[in-house]
Formats: C-alpha cells, sequence, structure tokens
C-alpha cells in the first residue's frame, strides 16, 4: 500500500502494533510525494479514532465484541479471530485503504453492496475457522480515493451489522493467563497482550509490492499468531502464515506434524509481487508445544528471523 515512505518493518498483527525497524530508501516516486492527509477529518467520518501504525500507516480496529462465537467448545475472543479493521496510507492525493471485515451470513450481501456503491471494492470472501457457530465470513476490502469518503462508506457498511460502537478502554485490561516469555521464546518472536489474547506478527522478508507500490506488514502482510489461554498452561491457536506458493506444502506438512491443523488456504490480494497466500491455523493444546510447532513452520518461510 502507498505511504509517504513505505518501510519494510516489524508489526504486532494485523489486527495490532509491533516495532520498527531501519528504512530503506523509498520504492516509489508517487508514493514519496503524497499529499498529507488530516486524519481528524478522516477519524471523524469514520466514528472512531485510528491509530499509527509502522509504515505511516493510519489503522481502525473494529472488533465483532458483539458476537458471541464458539469454535469447538473456545468462546472466541475478539482479539484472537473476531476484529475486523481497516487500514489507509497515503498515496498521491488520496489514500490506498485495506482491510478485512467480519461478518454474519446475514450481513453478507447487504455490506458488499453498500461497499459497492460507495466505491470499496472485495478481494476475498471465506472462512478462517471451522465448527463455528454461528457461522461468520471475513471479507477483505480494497478501496483507492479521498479518505473521507472510504471512511463514511465503511461506516455505512459497518451499520448494516452489530458491530458496537467505539468504547473507552476498560478500567482494568484483561488478564492474559499465559505464560507469555516462555511462548515467546519458543516461537522466536515477541508479541503483545490485547484482551486476553497473545499476539504474535511476524513480516515477510521480502518486499512485498501491489499496484506499483511497497506493501508495509501493517497493511495486513505479516504471519498473524494468536494464543487465546485455555488453563492450565493451555492455549487455542489461530492465524494465518503469508506464503510463496512453494512454500504451502512444505508448511501444511510442518504443522500437521506438530498437531496444527490447516482451516484455509486462499488470496487476500489481487495483484500484489510476488504472489502470496494465506493459510489459517487451529490447535488446542499445551502453548508452548504449539510454539514450538509454529517455530518449525515459520522456519520452511522467507520470513524476518528469530528475534530469540
Amino acid at each position: 500500500m502507498p505511504r509517504t515512505t513505505f518501510s519494510h518493518c516489524l508489526v504486532a498483527f494485523a489486527l495490532a502494533a509491533g516495532c520498527a525497524a531501519p528504512e530503506p530508501p523509498p520504492t516509489d516516486q508517487a508514493a514519496s510525494t503524497s499529499a498529507p492527509i488530516d486524519w481528524s477529518l478522516v477519524d471523524s467520518a469514520m466514528g472512531r479514532t485510528g491509530a499509527s501504525q509502522p509504515g505511516d500507516v493510519h489503522r481502525y480496529g473494529m472488533p465483532r465484541s458483539d458476537l458471541r462465537v464458539t469454535a469447538r467448545g473456545v468462546a472466541i475472543r475478539p482479539p484472537f479471530a473476531l476484529g475486523s479493521w481497516l487500514a489507509m496510507a497515503a498515496h498521491g492525493t488520496g489514500v490506498v485503504a485495506m482491510g478485512d471485515m467480519v461478518l454474519t451470513e446475514d450481513e453478507l450481501g447487504p455490506v458488499i453492496r453498500r461497499l459497492q456503491e460507495g466505491g470499496v471494492e472485495q478481494t476475498a470472501i471465506h472462512h478462517h475457522i471451522t465448527h463455528e457457530s454461528p457461522r461468520v465470513l471475513y471479507v477483505h476490502v480494497h478501496a483507492h480515493g479521498d479518505p473521507v469518503t472510504i471512511a463514511r462508506t465503511v461506516r455505512d457498511a459497518l451499520a448494516l451489522t452489530g458491530t458496537p460502537a467505539p468504547s473507552p478502554p476498560a478500567a482494568a485490561p484483561v488478564t492474559l493467563d499465559l505464560d507469555s516469555a516462555a511462548v515467546s521464546s519458543a516461537l522466536g518472536h515477541d508479541g503483545r497482550a490485547n484482551g486476553g489474547v497473545y499476539q504474535v506478527s511476524v513480516p515477510r522478508a521480502e518486499v512485498i509490492r501491489s499496484g506499483g507500490m511497497d506493501v508495509p506488514p501493517s497493511m495486513g502482510l505479516g504471519t498473524a499468531i494468536n494464543f487465546q489461554p485455555v488453563g492450565s498452561g493451555g492455549a487455542a491457536i489461530t492465524g494465518d502464515f503469508v506464503l510463496l506458493g512453494s512454500e504451502v506444502n512444505p508448511v501444511i506438512r510442518a504443522l500437521h506434524a506438530n498437531g496444527i491443523e490447516v482451516t484455509s488456504l486462499h488470496s487476500h490480494l489481487l495483484d500484489e509481487e510476488p504472489r502470496l497466500f494465506f493459510m489459517h491455523f487451529w490447535a488446542v493444546d499445551d502453548a508452548i508445544t504449539l510454539a514450538r510447532g509454529l517455530r518449525a513452520a515459520l522456519d520452511l518461510t522467507n520470513s524476518s528471523p528469530p528475534t530469540r
């Protein structure tokens, strides 16, 4: 996606934040001459406040805390697998926007119609997890143009869903019942606690381009790994690996060898270079054991090297 100076940097999930790495020189002249954006106007149009992310990205989180979804006996927390989001980065006289909307089956048609009316396109529609109740669908969106118009369109689409309005931060954060230091050590990458979920994002090592522009990992191109504690040192895990075609089946074999099920395989973008595939996964087991299994799969990809 576009930005004033796109960098290849670490982020902590795609519904999330991370840590910045040294920036290379800009590779896209159009991106380097983008007009400044008054994000306060965009926030007003969205009806919620966005957060600055690495890569000059402005990102909105729209968690589906209204939904009560269970999968294989696990009550899904919004940060675990129910987090709608929209990210924008300046380009030319406007922005490029990219995101993912979590929808019920009944919401799908009306939301897509409203998005299309406002010029916000869809790049993928699919599931991420299996055996969930009620069924949940994920719609990936893309737009290029005036950020206020895009924000209003997305806000109108959200109004057709049960997505709650933003609420003030809780007085006390949800306790993370997980040895996150041990998980990070086994996985090789640090993460952050968010709403009782431990979230880790691992970017690709190569630069990803779409529409002739570098796409920062904070626009949704980092491998996302989420741990939701289930008690006694155990955790449910989900997320998605960002893979080249040549990595897909080696990673499937590595995950299966470590008791981790692949639940979905698909694309999220339409014109990215190199071509990417997004592989979603699920397991419930000892958290450290699962972290080691995920590490075995990560080691088969061209991802940023372990930090631990």
